[in-house]
């Protein structure tokens, strides 16, 4: 490329640095290379309500990025093009967008001179300031005016391409294979992941709810391993207080399980939970968990960027969302997110976003979008640990079952490739840019 460009990806959420941005980035450097000089890569994160503060430490961690600014600087640069380290841009580039708000990228673009690319997950806007759309699906294209057409491409899902490569190569045809489990155990001990989630409002409930479950199936079958993958960035004394009754109240008030937290001296040996009961729960704290969740016969998690992964690996799972304390659901996207917030009323919108998700209750998961059918059960409601052990235990003794879904999975997840062809739309623009 004749001239060093600067690619400014704008983001905001850990689930589309997990799911949108990592593809993606790594997309950028099998296809311009990894000189910094030629190519350099920035991401600026904007605020968002499913933030858990760690957004710039994950993007950080890819060693695709050059640059990263987080999202509590993300409003003087927005409104005075300057980041909080005075970043220099080149005189070409391309703003793309992978979360947030698409008026963002309009904006910035206009600013800086840069081309504008947004990838629209659900819904495109600001067609007449944009260069170009990557969408998920062709109906997303399909309501925009006719003159705009030619500004949108169909890309496919990049929720899709989370952990695709390593999972085709490691699951593919071992339908009825029983996992190895790489730090303790046998080789014939099932394995159950746990995904209780990153933020508060879910680890309260989803924390003490996992352990109860996995008390109750170990009660009954106590060849069963339990794990937990840890979210990033999720400090193990942080996970422990859910589980410890004197500062996560659910857990008395629901007679749900608590465990302490064990970190061994020995540094070959993992730390874990340790419950009432005696049971050991490891904790895998490695990201991605891939490798890890690849081992698992089935996964019990919460909804959001954990089900696209887990699906894109072909992952069997049940999907939980305990709504005991509905009103303290206040993960929402956008406006309803900054309401939900809000002193006073914030528990009665949170409340009634709840009750308007339940409509799309089969929904909700990821791997159920994509197939617009409920191949993964979700569970909402006032749930018990009791029947929940229950189904996790029919399937363990039903392993063509987990089969079963572990098939409709992987053709739910779609063809490969958005990643890379959202790519192609990058270097298209820097073609025009530079014509």
């Amino acid at each position: 490329m004749p001239q060093a460009i600067d690619i400014l990806i704008l983001s905001n959420g850990p689930g589309e640095l997990a799911t949108w941005v990592k593809p993606v980035v790594q997309a950028l450097r099998r296809r311009f290379g990894n000189d910094r000089k030629e190519v350099r890569i920035s991401v600026v994160l904007s605020p968002d309500a499913n933030a858990n503060g760690q957004e710039a430490t994950i993007a950080r961690r890819y060693p695709e990025v050059d640059r990263v600014q987080g999202a509590e600087h993300f409003f003087p640069f927005l409104l005075w093009g300057k980041t909080v380290a005075g970043w220099d841009w080149r005189s070409r580039g391309v703003v793309l967008f992978l979360g947030g708000d698409q008026f963002f990228p309009v904006v910035i673009g206009k600013r800086l001179g840069y081309r504008t690319i947004i990838y629209a997950e659900w819904e495109a806007r600001w067609h007449r300031w944009v260069d170009r759309f990557g969408v998920m699906r062709d109906e997303i294209a399909a309501r925009a005016p006719q003159k705009y057409a030619h500004k949108f491409t169909v890309v496919g899902d990049l929720m899709a391409e989370a952990g695709r490569e390593t999972g085709r190569t490691t699951r593919e045809g071992e339908e009825n294979a029983s996992p190895s489990y790489p730090f303790t155990g046998s080789s014939a001990q099932p394995l159950i992941g746990l995904l209780p989630g990153s933020k508060p409002t879910k680890l309260s409930l989803g924390v003490p709810l996992c352990l109860a479950i996995a008390e109750h199936v170990h009660a009954v079958r106590p060849d069963v391993r339990f794990v937990i993958a840890v979210a990033p960035a999720l400090a193990l004394p942080t996970l422990a207080t859910f589980a410890n009754p004197a500062s996560n109240p659910a857990i008395a008030q629901f007679g749900w399980g608590a465990a302490a937290l064990v970190q061994p001296e020995a540094s070959t040996q993992r730390p874990f939970l340790k419950t009432r009961s005696g049971l050991q729960i490891d904790l895998w704290t490695e990201t991605p968990a891939y490798d890890l969740l690849l081992q698992c016969s089935l996964c019990l998690t919460t909804v959001g960027a954990n089900t696209a992964e887990l699906g894109a690996l072909a992952v069997p799972m049940i999907v939980l969302i305990p709504l005991q304390q509905s009103d303290q659901i206040r993960t929402w996207d956008g406006i309803p997110g900054l309401l939900a917030n809000l002193p006073l009323i914030g528990g009665r919108v949170a409340t009634f976003m709840t009750h308007l998700a339940l409509k799309r209750l089969g929904r909700l998961a990821w791997p159920n979008i994509w197939a617009n059918a409920e191949i993964v059960p979700e569970l909402a409601g006032n749930l018990q640990p009791e029947t929940i052990a229950t189904m996790v235990l029919d399937y363990l003794e039903h392993p063509k079952k987990l089969a079963q879904m572990r098939d409709r999975l992987r053709h739910a997840r779609g063809s490969s490739g958005a990643a890379e062809k959202l790519v192609n739309l990058v270097a298209a623009e820097l073609e025009r840019d530079e014509a």
